[in-house]
């Protein structure tokens, strides 16, 4: 049972060099107990530690927290006079660095449920929600939603809150309350990806990690509200290791003596290579693709056998050795991982979308940086050989501005035809972006400029079923997405499978009619 008090979190921020204060903390309300801790308004629980956080924090929010039952705050130096005027008489904990004791405290007020579930943290540039949702379908075994909590980019699953994600790893209190979710509900696993801001922000400071799986590393993420070098990208990426105690690492990437470096911090390491490099520990020989189906064979300590993929992408072999070697790890065998593999879909991954006279092929994919681009149009350049490739796409708002540059000119090295369109802007202006996708098109790329993502999808079909050959329509960036970032807000939007398959309705109905 969790006994935390108001008392016992003071004294383990002192522990930690991290209590610059307190305000009405007595021998009588050191005393109250603490359950839990949030850092958002609308979803405090009686008993909770509130976090005052964010450059738009509003005293206001404190306010509606201790009516909706939190017994005390916590807050950094700066606005502890304010919230002490606001909330007078109110026990509150004053930290030196708001950051890591929010997650010190939330880890504490919610009592460690990590050490009650088998936790894999998984990183890397590309592929963290494939490896997660293969892993998933492994881990729940036939029975989705049974076994594996999951904290992700796509969607957070806690055995109580299922709903489409916003941040790949939440901020600390979010987090642990998802990780009490999974231990009371009794799931057994807790399957999530971890960004590299959740790492460099310690977001996910205090926790164990049984498994960290590092996938690859590239250029993304350089901003100056993220990272404001590849250096500092990457080092943040290798602070997972900090947090496991075994290791999973991919031989083929960049860096990859690195990232071995520092996972030898590990009690154990398994690496795995899709190119047969020595010393691999899981590796794969005989790769094939037909039909939207990969194939191979694959090679571990203690098995062998042949593996299929439900899901285009020669790519996705390093995701599949990469959930295999997680899987060696925690000690499940062939034939489970065998049956999950063949069924693991992802939303938003690889989804082929078949039109009836399959004249137009479309994908979804949620590929959004350089390296992405270059493991997807090289893959789909060798398994649908003769098709026009039209690629759909734009670039985010506040963040990644390489990707502003480096999209336009790597797809433009594999496409005939490229449409930039509304990727969750934010607070960028939508034309503006665009704006800087064309000026970094390389000379003589066929490209065009539709602001409404809609209405860009609708053009790329109509493209599609130009000309003699088959096309393949890549609809690139949102994958599964139901909602585009503009300003402030979450505007509510169609995936783009469902806008495809009413471009080529509408195409249809149109033919129909001319006819």
């Amino acid at each position: 049972m969790n006994t935390t008090t108001l008392a016992s979190l003071a004294t383990l921020l002192t522990e930690q060099g991290l209590l610059a204060g307190t305000h009405n903390l007595t021998a009588e309300t050191g005393t109250i107990p603490v359950t839990g801790a949030d850092c958002n308004s609308r979803v405090v629980r009686a008993g909770h530690l509130f976090v005052c956080k964010g450059r738009a924090f509003s005293p206001a929010y404190l306010t509606s927290a201790l009516e909706q039952g939190a017994v005390a705050y916590l807050c950094d130096e700066e606005h502890a006079d304010g919230l002490a005027a606001t909330a007078p008489g109110v026990p509150a904990l004053i930290a030196s660095d708001l950051r890591r004791a929010m997650a010190v405290t939330s880890a504490e007020a919610f009592g460690h449920p990590d050490r009650d579930l088998t936790t894999i943290g998984i990183t890397g540039t590309k592929g963290k929600s494939t490896v997660s949702y293969m892993l998933r379908a492994v881990l729940d075994g036939g029975e989705p939603y049974s076994t594996a909590g999951v904290i992700g980019s796509i969607e957070t699953f806690d055995g109580v809150e299922n709903l489409e994600s916003h941040n790949t790893t939440p901020e600390a209190p979010d987090l642990w309350r998802h990780i009490a979710h999974m231990r009371d509900a009794h799931l057994a696993y807790l399957d999530m990806e971890v960004s590299s801001q959740g790492l460099k922000y310690d977001r996910v400071l205090g926790l164990d990690l049984d498994v960290a799986c590092f996938l690859n590393i590239g250029r993304d993420h350089i901003s100056p509200v993220e990272h404001p070098n590849f250096e500092d990208y990457f080092a943040s990426k290798l602070r997972i290791f900090d947090h496991a105690r075994a290791a999973v690492i991919n031989l083929d990437c960049d860096h990859a003596d690195v990232i071995r470096t520092h996972a030898e911090k590990c009690e154990r390491v398994l690496s795995f290579s899709a190119e047969t490099r020595p010393g691999a520990d899981v590796w794969a020989t005989d790769v094939r693709s037909s039909c939207g189906v990969v194939q191979f064979r694959a090679h571990t300590p203690s098995w062998e056998g042949n593996i299929a993929l439900a899901m285009p992408g020669l790519f996705n072999v390093d995701n599949a050795l990469a959930t295999i070697a997680i899987c060696e790890l925690l000690g499940i065998g062939r034939e489970r991982i065998q049956a999950a593999l063949v069924r693991a879909k992802v939303p938003g991954r690889m989804e082929l979308l078949l039109t009836p006279d399959q004249k137009v092929v479309g994908l979804v994919d949620y590929a959004h940086n350089k390296l992405s681009y270059q493991k997807l149009f090289s893959s789909l350049k060798k398994e649908f050989p003769g098709f026009r490739i039209i690629a759909l796409f734009g670039a985010p708002g506040g963040k990644a501005h390489e990707r502003r540059q480096e999209l336009p000119q790597e797809a433009a090295k594999w496409a005939d035809h490229l449409i930039y369109t509304e990727e969750d802007p934010a607070h960028d202006s939508l034309e503006e972006i665009c704006a800087q996708l064309a000026d970094a098109t390389p000379r003589d790329t066929s490209y065009e400029v539709i602001y409404d993502r809609p209405a860009a999808v609708r053009r790329a079909v109509e493209l599609g079923y130009e000309g003699e050959d088959r096309a393949l329509v890549c609809l690139l960036a949102k994958g599964d997405e139901t909602r585009q970032h503009v300003g402030d807000a979450f505007v509510p939007c169609r995936t783009d499978a469902d806008l495809f398959q009413e471009a080529v309705r509408a195409h249809a109905q149109k033919d129909e009619s001319e006819t």
